[in-house]
Formats: structure tokens, sequence, C-alpha cells
């Protein structure tokens, strides 16, 4: 695997290839992350990953400092997966100068759940995956469906702006017990852990009343699930039924049709902020 920290190498290795498949990611690699290097070599030929932690996409409240650098380790376990070119650039590489140049998603998809909570997350996300496709110019890219919200936005920059580059969901990869993969994970004592896959379980129940219930009934199912989550020590930001399309609140008439819909939360457990979601 080669290992590049420049815009300018990364293009040279790049140079003449048309199916570049890419991962973008902040490292602190799981297997979660090591599945989206699996799929991208099913999509096109070189595979390559990033790590960058993009400072743009930490509120005031998030600690940059304390997001776990792990980058020996990473490069062994890209390597292993048979990953061709790693781009580790540090900041001063991926923002020589201030960015004023940022890329905004529109409020009724930014703003909500995620983006009411993160305020200028998005904005952040958004901004550095265009500079990176800029980079790397791959046909291809993987995201991990349990990111959701931030995977919707993505496929709809990348066809707003036109971009040469499929965007491809890669199902959430889970522990034995439930729980969503996810670098906070390593976040969470013994017993958080053992409380952590709650969440889906809750999540589940929702879903289970969207095969069965009115409107009504989907939206007393997840209260509920956030009144459980609570009782059991959990802080929710939100539980939420929303339409897989637009990820706009579900009519009566949706549910009527059977919309594809998708149950969304996230909830703090001690320090830990988890996210998940289930389609439903």
């Amino acid at each position: 695997m080669k290992i590049v920290t420049t815009i300018e190498e990364l293009r040279g290795q790049l140079r003449g290839q048309l199916r570049t498949a890419f991962v973008p990611t902040m490292g602190n690699l799981h297997e979660g992350h090591l599945s989206l290097m699996r799929l991208a070599a099913k999509h096109g030929d070189p595979v390559v990953a990033s790590i960058f932690v993009n400072r743009l996409q930490f509120g005031p409240k998030d600690d940059f400092d304390r997001y776990p650098r792990t980058f020996r380790g990473d490069c062994d376990k890209l390597e292993a997966e048979g990953v061709y070119v790693l781009f580790a650039p540090d900041e001063r590489e991926m923002y020589p100068e201030p960015q004023e140049y940022r890329v905004d998603p529109p409020r009724a998809l930014g703003d909500v759940l995620e983006g009411e909570f993160r305020p200028g997350f998005f904005v952040g996300v958004t901004t550095v995956v265009l500079k990176l496709f800029s980079c790397v110019q791959p046909s291809a890219a993987i995201f991990g469906k349990k990111d959701y919200q931030q995977l919707m936005i993505l496929r709809r920059m990348a066809r707003q702006f036109a971009l040469p580059t499929q965007i491809v969901a890669a199902e959430t990869v889970r522990a034995d017990d439930g729980l969503a993969l996810s670098s906070r994970n390593g976040y969470l004592s013994t017993d958080e852990r053992a409380e952590a896959p709650a969440l889906q379980r809750e999540l589940r129940h929702v879903v289970e009343a969207i095969a069965a219930s009115s409107l009504d009934g989907i939206v007393r199912a997840a209260d509920d699930a956030r009144r459980r989550l609570v009782e059991r020590g959990w802080r929710p930001d939100y539980v939420s039924v929303r339409r897989r399309a637009d990820l706009a609140p579900p009519e009566p008439q949706d549910v009527e049709r059977k919309e594809p819909l998708v149950v969304l939360a996230a909830a703090w457990l001690g320090g830990t902020r988890l996210i998940d979601n289930l389609e439903a």
C-alpha cells in the first residue's frame, strides 16, 4: 500500500485511473470501515482510502483533540484489505488557507435530526467530501448507512453538482448483540457497553409499529421508545420516523400506501453520543 500525504502525490499515483473506488474516513478503523473497503473493491479498481480528521465538522461542544488517532494500526488494517493508496494529508495540506468556500445543504435536509443538534456539521462534511472528491476523482465512493442522513445529503450533492461519482451505500455492520459499530463505542465504559444495544432494540419496536399501525400509532411508538430510553438512563436527542426518500416526517397517506420509512435515533449514554437507524 502506498501512503501519500500531498494532493500532488495522490494525483500522480492515480493519473490515468478511471475506475477508482474511494472510501473517506477519519481513521480509528474498525470492522465497519473495513467492510466498506471490501465493498469498494467490487465497485472499482484501485481502492483508495483517506484518513483525515476534519476540523470543519466538529462543533464547539465536540472535542476535536479527543478524537482517537490510531494511524499505525489503521495502516496495517488497510494494507491487509488490499487498499492501493492511502491519502493521509495534514490540515495544512487540506486547508492551506481558510476554507471560506463551503457547501451548504438545503435546510430541509441539513438542519433536521443531526443538523438540529450539531449545527454546521453537514456543512463541514459536504465541504471536505467535495474537496476529497476533487483530489481523488473517484468513479465510486462508499458510505455506510449508519450515517443515514449523511449518506442522503452526499447523494444529493453528487447529483446536483453532476459529479462523476456514484455514491454507494453500505449496510450497517453490527456487533453480535446488535450494537452498530462505531469509533465512538470505544468511549463506552463496560457497563455502558452492555447497555448500548438497547438503542437498536427500541428502534426495532418502532419498526414493528410501522408494520402494524396508523401514523398516530407510529408516532406513539417513537415517543414510547424515547421514554423507555430515558427510564434506562439515556438522554435522547431524537427518536424519529421519516420518509426514506427525503427524511421528511410521514403523512397519513404515506403510511397507507406503505411509503418506505426509516427510524432514526441519537442518544447520549453517559458521555458518549450514539446514533443508529433501521429501515422499515
